[in-house]
């Protein structure tokens, strides 16, 4: 067993204000990812040259704005809707946690759309740009998640077992089990990916992270304990990746009938 280190959900604090490492955690993971996407696409066409300067500095606006909204409503209605019908202020909360990737994957999509009809772009052009950048945020907010010790996993007795604070029994540390596999694991496979130059059939990307975050947290949420659970097996975590592995799947088999007419 390993017991839980003593870090402080506070990374800095004057005063009553406080910056918590988890709102440093969506902050530098956003800038990161907008970095690494410069890198990416710095000596590529996949955006016009006379857009490439304006859009890459809209996209931290609108991919920050679309995770923070879509995160945070994600997590209202899936997750705690009884609870913050009634506490309705407390949805302004950030800082003390609480996000979903499903409500921020959707405001990433409608932040894609909302740019690509902007830039008269296509938008899965869009989100192949931004796809293998997406695992950077992924990895550093689960990083935080276990600096906050919430989302631990099941009660376990393995060798790596950790005690979380105000829990009772040792328990899965389920939160670097997903920044392994949604953050390195999901990094890798995409940077490979495009390294092999995907980025060239439309879609392709796009798929593939769908596909593999879904299978990874479907996957995670057998040691994770769920907030939801249908029929006392399925959490809503499953219930939620299992149609973005479906949709993942059909954008993957329209990126290869495409990419099979052009050539």
């Amino acid at each position: 067993m390993i017991n839980f280190p003593d870090i402080s959900p506070v990374a800095l604090q004057i005063g009553s204000f406080e910056i918590r490492w988890y709102s440093l955690a969506y902050i530098f993971g956003a800038i990161f990812a907008l970095f690494y996407i410069k890198f990416l696409n710095k000596n590529l066409n996949l955006i016009p040259q006379d857009k490439k300067k304006n859009f890459l500095e809209d996209l931290l606006f609108y991919v920050i704005l679309g995770v923070l909204l879509g995160g945070r409503l994600g997590f209202v209605i899936f997750y705690g809707f009884s609870y913050y019908i009634q506490h309705p202020i407390e949805i302004f909360y950030l800082w003390q946690g609480g996000m979903s990737y499903h409500g921020g994957l959707i405001g990433v999509i409608i932040a894609s759309f909302l740019l690509a009809k902007k830039y008269k772009i296509s938008f899965l052009r869009v989100t192949d740009i931004i796809a293998p950048s997406v695992p950077i945020g992924l990895f550093l907010g689960r990083l935080a998640n276990f600096v906050n010790a919430e989302l631990y996993g099941k009660p376990t007795d393995l060798p790596w077992a950790v005690h979380f604070p105000n829990v009772f029994l040792p328990r899965h540390p389920s939160q670097l089990y997903e920044a392994f596999l949604e953050g390195i694991v999901l990094f890798v496979i995409l940077a490979i990916l495009w390294q092999k130059k995907f980025y060239e059939k439309e879609g392709y990307l796009s798929g593939m992270l769908l596909i593999c975050y879904g299978i990874f947290r479907i996957f995670v949420e057998f040691f994770r304990v769920g907030e939801i659970y249908f029929f006392n097996t399925i959490s809503m975590g499953q219930v939620l990746s299992l149609p973005m592995i479906i949709v993942g799947i059909f954008i993957l088999n329209y990126a290869k009938r495409k990419d099979s007419k052009v050539n």
